[in-house]
């Protein structure tokens, strides 16, 4: 695969027209929208908060056994397994132990039920596995039945929330609930980060010859399944499975599981005698800088204004991270991983932006009108919903409150808001996701629209995934088509399978 820097195809002469197609015009009505906002959270299966939601395609028109798991046989279970290492997270008083998890029926079940488990959202639980190739093992050819098999959480797959005391299930009231929205790409954060700016898998050139040539998966011949451990539980009850090697990187060196930004910030410190600017290189988990075209490189070559706002960002650059507060998430920031916005670059200082502690920055460019045409924001890490570090409820009022400030902004009476999750978390979705490339999508996740010329009021049945907002965004301002997005559409209708939308049909944008 040929791959290009937006800096080399200008310097070269070659066109971005000649990379990709391009749309003819804009369709009618999308000029309606001047400012696009992407808020990104954090490891929720649409299930698991908006399961009840009335209307929409969730939880409670199941048959009864529409959730059963099977073991790693194939074998239906008669429980499910235990939570291992119990359900809340570490520190939590009093905390759900293992073995008050045990016995659970093969079953949904509901966290904060007050006759079960009883834990709030304002309760941290466990992480979960959400990894590239452990995903496609759990949804086993669009069933979903095998997701407390290949899990090392146990039973802790199947819980979900009654999402209706949310601040922002009463935003999904009020503008638009999409119930058919999936992850572009299977597995964690950190590649579906890329799916959001590029549509794109990243990849570790001569990776078998690199200090990350122990993170290459061994995975059988039908490329998505791992290769069992001979010492690995035959039963999903006796324990997590254990694998030959579940890496970072697949055999042929993309990297589909959390690695490093190249750039600081990033949790692999500077070399001793290197750059202070950059991650140390020889760290198998560091990621060398990313070469392929942006959603960010085509704006800017049309001078369209945009930026990507890290909560948190200034201030773990200047060494004042910490947990549990801002706990900021290194590999969440996607731009960080491009040399189009290596330190010093003036892209990097014009678009990579600080959201300040607990959104501040973001939230004073957002009422004094000065977010650009198309603004991406990441909440800091204790404020974006994901298991094991952050609860459901701060992140969820963080968001609510984010549109809040929005709805109020100089700029809201021509904006689009998507408010969305990057991944599932590890939590069981029942919807089979549609089938397309080797990359994904994955399972489904919330998506909430909101703007002055939504369907208020409605749920949207539409088929998206992640790429859904980029396909927005390129056909509101008449931009190349990303190669992924190509890709990806060429595959869907390989496989008879619906396209994918663009979010418009959560608008009303006609008249």
């Amino acid at each position: 695969m040929i791959r290009y820097t937006l800096t080399r195809c200008l310097m070269a002469g070659v066109a971005i027209s000649t990379l990709a197609p391009v749309a003819h015009a804009a369709p009618a009505g999308y000029d309606k929208i001047d400012t696009v906002v992407v808020i990104y959270a954090e490891n929720r299966s649409f299930d698991n908060l908006y399961g009840t939601f009335p209307g929409a395609n969730g939880v409670a028109t199941l048959a009864a056994d529409a959730s059963r798991q099977l073991d790693r046989d194939g074998k239906p279970m008669t429980e499910l397994p235990p939570v291992w290492e119990g359900l809340t997270g570490k520190g939590v008083t009093p905390a759900v132990t293992q073995a008050q998890t045990e016995h659970l029926q093969n079953a949904l079940f509901q966290i904060d039920d007050a006759k079960g488990f009883a834990q709030p959202m304002n309760v941290v639980t466990r992480d979960l596995w959400h990894r590239f190739y452990e995903e496609q093992m759990q949804i086993h050819d669009g069933k979903n039945d095998m997701f407390a098999a290949w899990a090392d959480s146990g039973g802790l797959v199947m819980g979900r929330y009654d999402g209706s005391s949310l601040p922002m299930w009463n935003v999904a009231k009020k503008y638009v609930l999409a119930d058919n929205f999936f992850q572009a790409g299977f597995g964690g954060s950190f590649f579906n980060h890329f799916e959001l700016v590029c549509a794109c898998a990243p990849y570790y050139p001569n990776a078998d010859k690199s200090p990350a040539k122990d993170s290459i998966s061994v995975v059988e011949a039908d490329g998505k399944t791992l290769k069992v451990a001979d010492n690995s539980p035959a039963s999903a009850i006796k324990g997590a499975p254990k694998f030959v090697r579940d890496g970072n990187l697949t055999p042929d060196f993309y990297a589909v599981n959390t690695m490093q930004p190249p750039y600081q910030p990033s949790s692999n410190p500077p070399a001793a005698d290197g750059d202070k600017a950059y991650a140390d290189p020889s760290k198998p988990t560091t990621l060398p800088p990313q070469h392929d075209l942006t959603i960010g490189d085509l704006l800017s070559a049309k001078g369209i204004s945009w930026a990507w706002y890290a909560g948190a960002w200034e201030a773990t650059l200047s060494g004042k991270n910490a947990t549990p507060v801002p706990n900021f998430q290194f590999h969440h920031q996607p731009f960080n991983y491009f040399a189009n916005y290596a330190p010093g670059t003036p892209a990097r200082a014009e678009h990579l932006r600080d959201g300040g502690l607990g959104g501040e920055a973001f939230l004073k460019d957002i009422d004094a009108g000065k977010l650009p045409a198309v603004t991406f924001y990441k909440p800091q890490g204790s404020l974006n919903e994901h298991a094991g570090y952050a609860d459901v409820a701060s992140g969820d009022q963080h968001l609510a409150d984010i549109v809040a400030h929005l709805e109020k902004s100089p700029q809201w009476d021509h904006m689009l808001v998507v408010v969305t999750y990057d991944e599932n978390g590890g939590f069981w979705d029942h919807v089979a996701p549609p089938k397309a490339d080797r990359w994904g999508p994955g399972n489904r996740l919330p998506a909430i629209i909101a703007s002055p010329f939504a369907k208020k009021g409605t749920i949207d049945h539409t088929q998206y995934d992640t790429t859904s907002i980029i396909r927005f965004i390129t056909a509101r301002y008449d931009l190349p088509v990303l190669p992924g997005i190509i890709t990806r559409d060429k595959a869907l209708e390989a496989n008879h399978e619906k396209p994918m939308g663009d979010l418009s049909g959560a608008l009303d944008l006609k008249g």
